[in-house]
């Protein structure tokens, strides 16, 4: 019997790991399995260009069932578990924008069709699901044997935040990337898209099309993200189920949220510097946790906070420059 841990889960100060039944994995990962064949067979069964009130759509589903999926933990896991679920989804969500950018940076490279974009992403993000719950794992292990890593990993945060501040922006060629490099010299490549294909028989030989190069350096790239972004998480939650589930969910949300911000991500010209304070800040959290705890609430209002403000401002700083824009040159004294 599934007894609700309230005590235990009220109190983010504790960070051992707490470990959940099988039959909540299984549960969780059966729930991600229909929702993906029901999001490639039904919802995009054909190749098509997304809309952006598709996308939005499609942006709020994938919210209302992670807000969903957080009031069930709050049933069986207790408020404090729903909390680091909640904190964890955010920080993860609002870090995966940055994704969106390098996502246009190579579609635009790669000279994807937009009808194949959707196609392109959802496999990608499928590799990717796997990856993280390697890496989750991992860095909960590691925390839990060897403690002092969680210095490393704040540490490491707070200084990739600062560099997001004050460095220059993450330059991506995707011609260098190694894996790419080496798949080359395995299997050629066609020239052509070949209708949507990621892999065409010519002359007796398998080749692989641009489509499927493009997967690739989509799925190694994020490798690179989950290294700034798993122990953001790991610093809100060492439990292995709500960082991982926190991660699905935002992963699956930012195929949708992609196609409903590609047509305005140059508008949010402040998101940079919200998402760098915010490694900044949870960095610090993990340095402090073992001398000065922050409750999850606190972290959940101060990432939320950052966020608000830089769209806000973002959206200000627009509208300032269509008013200067639309003005007449002897009407500026």
């Amino acid at each position: 019997m599934i007894i609700p841990m309230h005590e235990q889960a009220a109190s983010s100060a504790n960070p051992v790991h707490i470990q959940v039944p099988l039959w909540f994995w299984g549960a969780f990962f059966g729930f991600v399995i229909i929702m993906l064949v029901l999001d490639l067979f039904v919802l995009n069964r054909k190749d098509h260009i997304v809309k952006v009130k598709e996308a939005l759509m499609q942006t709020a589903m994938w919210v209302s069932l992670a807000l969903l999926f957080n009031l069930g933990v709050y049933f069986l896991r207790g408020s404090g578990k729903a909390l680091e679920f909640l904190t964890a989804y955010l920080v993860e969500y609002s870090l995966s924008v940055d994704n969106l950018f390098v996502f246009l940076l190579i579609f635009n490279y790669f000279h994807v069709p937009k009808n194949f974009e959707h196609k392109v992403l959802f496999w990608g993000i499928l590799g990717a699901l796997f990856m993280r719950i390697t890496f989750i794992l991992a860095g909960v292990t590691l925390i839990a044997k060897i403690h002092w890593v969680i210095y490393i990993f704040g540490g490491f945060l707070v200084f990739v935040g600062l560099r997001m501040l004050f460095g220059k922006e993450r330059e991506l060629d995707p011609s260098k990337n190694p894996v790419l490099r080496i798949f080359k010299k395995i299997m050629p490549v066609t020239h052509e898209n070949e209708k949507g294909h990621f892999f065409v028989r010519h002359a007796d030989k398998w080749m692989a099309t641009p489509l499927f190069i493009t997967v690739l350096v989509i799925e190694t790239t994020d490798v690179v993200f989950a290294v700034d972004s798993i122990p953001a998480v790991l610093s809100i939650t060492q439990d292995a189920f709500i960082a991982y589930t926190s991660n699905v969910f935002a992963i699956l949300g930012l195929r949708a949220l992609f196609f409903a911000l590609s047509g305005i991500m140059e508008m949010f010209h402040y998101l940079k510097y919200g998402l760098s304070l915010i490694l900044v800040f949870i960095g610090a959290k993990m340095l402090a946790a073992d001398f000065w705890h922050i409750p999850t609430g606190v972290a959940l209002g101060v990432v939320a906070g950052i966020l608000a403000v830089s769209v806000i401002g973002s959206v200000i700083r627009m509208k300032r420059r269509q008013k200067e824009t639309a003005l007449p040159p002897d009407s500026v004294t």
